[in-house]
């Protein structure tokens, strides 16, 4: 089974640098545009089935990029992304603004350092996963389409590298990037080439202000576009050898 994870498009939050996790926010009008590039590329893949988190902004994503694909969508609850607790509604300024700077303390160590009130990453991890074997127990082969969001995708890879929590914004996710994995190994990272250069990410990215000198951090993991020869080289890195546990 191969999924490919699709974080959804950008909402007016993400524009302002304004903390979502469980608040239920739709598309922007950029975000639909990023949703239908990302459909002209899923266009060349071979995907059975598609499933969403029940939030709007990943289900107007996943609506928008299948229109013409006759794909039901399936709602997995576990994929909605991560609470931020009292953050929720605030923007990154005004977190950063107060005493200690708790935004920067969060960048630096999520695991260890998080929003009061938001939902602790191993439990994310756990729920995640629950989702990604209910996926593969309905699809022994095939690609599955899984709609979601920045925060899941990131401590889904993370899990997959072996990393600790801590380095999880060192990942970059952007909207309607696609990230590919054939559990349990990550094939590719953040995607974006299908997006022309007017949608593509701008601004506040959580990862470059972490870590402003892991410039690679942002880069795609192996490559991952939708043309043939990209998919016959996912193919050849999938059929390698796997790394040996814990290395």
């Amino acid at each position: 089974m191969r999924l490919l994870l699709a974080r959804h498009g950008q909402t007016e939050w993400n524009a302002a640098a304004r903390f979502q996790g469980h608040t239920d926010i739709a598309l922007s009008d950029r975000g639909r545009a990023q949703a239908h590039a990302l459909g002209r590329a899923l266009k060349g893949r071979r995907i059975s089935a598609a499933y969403v988190s029940p939030m709007r902004r990943a289900v107007e994503t996943a609506e928008i990029a299948l229109a013409d694909a006759g794909i039901a969508l399936t709602p997995i609850e576990e994929l909605r992304e991560l609470s931020l607790g009292q953050w929720e509604g605030c923007t990154v300024d005004e977190i950063r603004a107060r005493e200690g700077d708790p935004y920067g303390a969060w960048l630096r160590a999520p695991l260890d350092c998080p929003p009061p009130g938001a939902e602790p990453l191993t439990e994310v991890r756990d729920r995640v996963l629950t989702a990604v074997e209910r996926i593969a127990d309905a699809h022994d082969d095939g690609e599955a389409l899984v709609v979601a969001h920045g925060g899941v995708i990131s401590v889904y890879a993370c899990h997959l590298l072996g990393c600790s929590f801590n380095h999880l914004w060192r990942l970059r996710v952007d909207n309607c990037s696609l990230t590919v994995v054939r559990p349990p190994r990550l094939v590719s990272l953040n995607d974006t080439r299908h997006l022309p250069d007017d949608l593509q990410s701008q601004g506040f990215t959580r990862g470059e202000r972490a870590a402003p000198s892991a410039g690679s951090a942002g880069a795609i993991l192996g490559g991952g576009s939708d043309d043939a020869a990209q998919r016959a080289a996912e193919e050849r890195r999938e059929g390698a050898k796997a790394p040996l546990r814990g290395s």
